[in-house]
Formats: C-alpha cells, sequence, structure tokens
C-alpha cells in the first residue's frame, strides 16, 4: 500500500512540474511573439513611411519634366496652339505642387507621432520642404518669364504698327515694373499656418500662457508657407482642432473627413487673411 501511495504522488509532482514548464514555456512565446509584432509594425510602418517619400519625389521629377517642356523663345510669338500647350503644362505643375504639399504635410504628421529614429526622419521631411519652397521659386520664376513674355510680344505689335523708336527702353521699364509688381503680388498672397499640439505650440514659443503670437521671438521656421489663392484646404489629421488665431467667422469651416480627423477649408481667402496672415491651430 505505501508503494502504491509513494508512487501515485510522484506522478502527481511530476505532472505538476510539466504543467509549470509548460506555462513558462507559454509566456516566453507569447512574449516572443508580441516583439515580433512590434518589430513588423515599425517595418511596415517605415516601408509606408519611405513610400510616401518616393510618390514625392516621384512628384518632383514630374514637375521637372512638365517645366522642361515649356520654352520661352525670345521674339518669337507661339502659336495658340502652342500658347495652350504651356497653360495645360502650367496647371499640371499647380496641381504636382498641390499634391507634393499635401503629401509633405502628411508625412510631417505621421514622423511627429513616429518613434522610429525620428531625428532622421525629421530631417528627410525638412529636406523635401525645402525641395518643395525651391521647386515653388522656380514656377514662380517660370510664370513671370512667361508673363514677360506676353508684354514684349505686345510691344512688338505696336512697334510694327507705330514704328516707334522707344520700344527697347519702354520694354526694360515695364520689364522692371512687371518684376515690381509680381514680388508685391508674391508677397501680398504669402501666408503662414502652424498646428501642433499645446506643448509643441508653447515648445516653439508660439503659444504663451495661454496667449498666441504675442512675442516676436517665436520660431518662424515652424510654420509652413503657403500661397493663399491655391492653397485653400489645409488637413489636420487630428479629431480635435481649434484656431487660436482670430480669422472672420463664415470665411472657413472645419469639418471632418471620412476619417473623422479635421480638414479647414477657406471659403473666403481674402476675408479669411485679412485679419492676420498666420494661422495657429491646436490640435490633440
Amino acid at each position: 500500500m505505501k508503494k502504491i501511495i509513494l508512487c501515485v504522488a510522484c506522478a502527481a509532482a511530476l505532472t505538476a512540474c510539466n504543467n509549470g514548464a509548460s506555462k513558462k514555456e507559454q509566456a516566453l512565446t507569447q512574449e516572443r511573439d508580441s516583439l515580433m509584432q512590434v518589430i513588423s509594425d515599425k517595418d511596415t510602418e517605415l516601408n509606408e513611411i519611405m513610400g510616401t517619400v518616393n510618390e514625392i519625389q516621384e512628384g518632383f521629377r514630374r514637375i521637372n519634366e512638365a517645366e522642361g517642356r515649356i520654352t520661352v523663345n525670345n521674339g518669337d510669338v507661339e502659336s495658340e496652339t502652342s500658347k495652350q500647350m504651356i497653360r495645360e503644362n502650367m496647371q499640371y505643375i499647380q496641381d504636382a505642387m498641390a499634391q507634393n504639399r499635401d503629401m509633405i504635410a502628411k508625412l510631417k504628421e505621421r514622423v511627429r507621432t513616429s518613434g522610429i529614429n525620428a531625428d532622421k526622419l525629421k530631417k528627410m521631411v525638412d529636406d523635401l520642404s525645402a525641395q518643395l519652397e525651391e521647386q515653388k521659386v522656380k514656377v514662380q520664376e517660370l510664370e513671370a518669364r512667361l508673363a514677360e513674355k506676353d508684354i514684349v510680344i505686345a510691344q512688338q505689335g505696336e512697334q510694327i504698327t507705330a514704328l516707334s523708336e522707344n520700344v527697347s527702353s519702354l520694354s526694360e521699364e515695364n520689364k522692371a515694373k512687371s518684376q515690381t509688381v509680381a514680388e508685391q503680388d508674391k508677397q501680398l498672397n504669402t501666408a503662414w499656418y502652424v498646428f501642433g499640439t499645446k506643448s509643441e505650440l508653447k515648445e516653439q514659443k508660439i503659444l504663451r500662457k495661454g496667449d498666441v503670437l504675442q512675442s516676436n521671438d517665436f520660431n518662424k521656421d515652424y510654420f509652413t508657407k503657403i500661397d493663399i489663392r491655391y492653397d485653400k484646404e489645409i488637413k489636420l489629421y487630428s479629431k480635435s482642432a481649434q484656431l487660436l488665431t482670430n480669422h472672420p467667422a463664415g470665411s472657413y469651416k472645419l469639418e471632418k473627413d471620412n476619417k473623422g480627423q479635421y480638414v479647414l477649408h477657406i471659403t473666403d481667402p481674402g476675408t479669411f487673411w485679412s485679419v492676420s496672415k498666420y494661422l495657429v491651430i491646436q490640435v490633440r
């Protein structure tokens, strides 16, 4: 009888040990699977970010190609067909610029909330933003040259009709005026916007003690420069948004997209930017 009891006790102890080892092994397996999932998620996020970067770079390549298709020949009057092609290419460039601007803003927000090599990713986004600004300057210079071309064509018509000897001097004078008007127009239609959390706005000295832009030492480089003639929609990528700067009611709408994230629609740009050319939005 004692031998039977001893055997039963040993079997029970062995079963308990096996169960304990099994639970420990199961816990280690779950921990390993959890870590593998984290790594997989980070890889997926990084691949998505780099995919967006590649799309942006492809957009810049297409813009450069479109710019190469636009030629401004001195003294030659383009046909209506050529002018139509120029207009179509310029529209294509504007659309591609707007698409790149939107993707860079989205990428900036994605990087802000990402923990993957945050500093390197931010530097990459800053470089893309700088490239976009350089591209914008090139497009504006191209627009100015096209406007100048139209002026030269008009003056050549006057020379043929009136045989004026002062066309050259008038051309230079009009060129200078055109450049001045273009620069003034650029300044008048330039605005800056920023959106961020309360802590981020405080860190950049944009928000102080509940007041916005009350000092001149806030970080102006943190803002994104836009052309108010074309940029009438700002995606905020947040389910909470509040305008901190003053902009007239009725000149804008804050609406949610299909993901429940806010988008600012500027319905009346002239009125919206009449109070301030700086826009500050607090998100969470």
